[in-house]
């Protein structure tokens, strides 16, 4: 864990100026999940407004091969769905949107659940379950405070729900690099693993099933679905921690959170 950049108050500022943007680009594409709309629209949308709005640079496309701006999940996608013109949205589906940009040589990723319409009262209880869990783990956030104590907040309420949280995939460092470390897992014990210091800048981005846990890749070498056809849900901040506690460097213009941007 040696690798783990600190960054300066400096660092820190130009991370939440881009986060900033992923927050926006976020609240501005909701309005347009709706039924009948493609993945595929969503997605040119969200370029769109990167490269002409915001005059950043879309860090999904071609990172390792990836072909679009947005991962685009739906229902019972893990995560990386891939836009497609094919897949349309329909009346109760959740999906998933995952974006991340590049301003000023620095990465802004987070993601958001967004309801198709009306959703099934199953469906929205695991999407706010998980909307629930990730709070829970931002919350555990502090100088001293371990990545244990984060996934350990986040297991207790999802699993408390009755729902099991996806083990491949994980939170991750940010800054000028896109993924480094430290790895976050949304699982764990307390007082167990790295210990948080200022300065350190991570994304929590727990994927919780309303089945089992268990995942597998699709043949197109991205998409990843529950194994079981169950539903699945994630959110995704990036935050920081500071010499109290923590700061969410993608807060939401709209409001949408049930927690303090800086606690």
């Amino acid at each position: 864990m040696s690798r783990v950049v600190i960054k300066s108050p400096a660092e820190v500022a130009k991370a939440r100026e881009a986060g900033k943007l992923v927050a926006e680009l976020l609240a501005m594409i909701g309005e347009h999940v709706k039924p009948g709309v493609s993945t595929e629209e969503l997605d040119a949308r969200c370029h769109e407004h990167i490269v002409k709005v915001q005059k950043a640079k879309p860090a999904n496309v071609g990172y390792y091969g990836y072909p679009k701006t947005i991962c685009a999940s739906v229902n019972q996608v893990v995560c990386h769905g891939i836009p497609s013109p094919n897949h349309i949205l329909n009346e109760g589906d959740i999906i998933n949107i995952d974006v991340a940009v590049i301003k000023n040589g620095w990465h802004g990723d987070s993601s958001r659940m967004f309801f198709v319409g009306e959703p099934s009262p199953e469906a929205r209880r695991l999407v706010e379950t998980c909307y629930d869990a990730t709070v829970a783990g931002i919350r555990a956030v502090r100088p001293g405070a371990s990545l244990g104590d984060v996934g350990h907040a986040i297991q207790t309420i999802t699993e408390g729900a009755g729902f099991s949280v996806v083990r491949e995939y994980c939170g991750h460092g940010i800054g000028r690099v896109y993924h480094e470390e430290p790895e976050v897992l949304h699982y764990g014990r307390p007082g167990i693993g790295l210990k948080l210091k200022p300065g350190m800048v991570f994304t929590i981005e727990p994927m919780i099933n309303a089945g089992k846990a268990a995942t597998r890749q699709l043949g197109d070498g991205w998409t990843v679905v529950t194994q079981d056809g169950s539903w699945s849900a994630q959110w995704e901040h990036m935050v920081t921690v500071t010499e109290n506690g923590y700061e969410v460097l993608t807060p939401w213009p709209d409001g949408l959170h049930g927690y303090p941007a800086i606690g």
